[in-house]
């Protein structure tokens, strides 16, 4: 009779609106994470499975709601000056090695590598609206977490050929920005997990100024900080292409 009563709520909260749909809670997540254009420096601190951390420093600048973006590595020095490009939401890669002055364009299954060896893909990187593609929206209830009220949205695959075949995120109530976002490889089986931490807001906008990914599989983790960044920025039409991957 309780799980009646329950179920005969939720409805009537659904019907006045009370709750969200599934596929609203998407659309706020896919905005949250991919602003319209921005630039920034970030450090990536790699933990490998031994304890051991390896460090790397880029800049970052993404357009068209991150449909395209490129890094550009600053530190250490053995990598200084490579760069990455992406586009069509990580389906199209290219890297730049400047000992070899060349363009390299990755087969399109490299999207589900590691991004330089971290706990982030390049799937990770730049997923932006392929998740409203690849995979069905649910809202599932609302939960707390770290002492905050958050809804819980459900993300089930289509098909067999995506990377993930549930990811679950944690959306705080206020605004729906997500503060944990969990990857399965089956239904039980959690894959990684990554914590949106340090939230301030930057030009009116929500940022999680540190991003942390923990591989259960692996026991290994990845952090990714932002030491500054800036939103609305103007790019040239020629600023995404090949030749200015090589500057």
């Amino acid at each position: 009779m309780k799980c009646k009563i329950i179920a005969l709520s939720l409805f009537f909260l659904n019907l006045m609106g009370a709750i969200p749909p599934g596929e609203q809670l998407l659309n706020d997540v896919i905005d949250h994470m991919n602003p319209e254009s921005s630039k920034g420096i970030m450090k990536q601190t790699i933990v490998t499975t031994s304890g051991d951390q390896r460090t790397l420093t880029y800049e970052t600048f993404a357009s068209n709601n991150g449909e395209k973006t490129i890094m550009r590595y600053i530190e250490p020095a053995r990598v200084r000056g490579n760069a990455l490009m992406m586009k069509n939401y990580s389906d199209d890669i290219w890297m730049y090695n400047k000992r070899t002055r060349r363009v390299r364009k990755l087969a399109s299954h490299a999207k589900k590598q590691k991004f330089e060896g971290s706990d982030f893909t390049y799937e990770d990187m730049g997923a932006g609206d392929s998740w409203k593609e690849d995979y069905s929206p649910k809202n599932i209830g609302q939960e707390k977490y770290n002492g905050l009220d958050c809804n819980v949205l459900r993300l089930t695959a289509k098909n067999d050929g995506v990377s993930y075949f549930k990811i679950v995120a944690y959306l705080r109530i206020q605004d729906d920005f997500p503060l944990k976002i969990e990857y399965y490889e089956d239904d039980d089986e959690l894959l990684k997990t990554l914590y949106l931490q340090d939230i301030e807001k930057i030009q009116g906008i929500p940022t999680a100024m540190k991003m942390v990914m923990e591989n259960q599989q692996d026991n290994t983790k990845t952090t990714m900080e932002y030491e500054s960044v800036e939103y609305d920025v103007e790019f040239n039409n020629n600023f995404f292409t090949e030749r200015n991957l090589k500057k």
